[in-house]
């Protein structure tokens, strides 16, 4: 059996891939913080659930946590912590560290992305 440092359950690992777990452990310290109320946070992965079952997608784990990551953009968008746009950029500067990243290196944000 190989070897994995993600969390296992009964059925295999928790989590299919590391971001799967660092997005709930991120919602779980925000409602902690008092950043997001547990009420949004649980009427928020309920929306985004319904919508991710009324469009078809599987149920499965992947989809469980595209919409717990949906969710978590959504209520950060629209709480006044992070502008959308603010959000988006950071996407997307993500996405472009990952591009640039060679196959088994850390991705890593330039210093002047991380301090915005």
């Amino acid at each position: 059996m190989p070897h994995s440092s993600l969390p296992q359950s009964d059925d295999g690992p928790a989590f299919d891939e590391p971001w799967q777990a660092q997005v709930l452990g991120i919602a779980d310290r925000l409602v902690d913080a008092g950043v997001l109320s547990a009420k949004d946070w649980a009427e928020g992965l309920g929306r985004e659930l319904q919508t991710a079952m009324e469009s078809g997608a599987p149920d499965n784990k992947e989809t469980y946590h595209r919409a717990v990551l949906a969710a978590l953009e959504r209520l950060l968008g629209g709480s006044g912590v992070i502008r959308r746009d603010e959000l988006d950029d950071r996407v997307e500067a993500w996405r472009q560290a990952y591009l640039a990243t060679p196959h088994g290196r850390p991705v890593e944000l330039p210093a002047a992305i991380r301090s915005s």
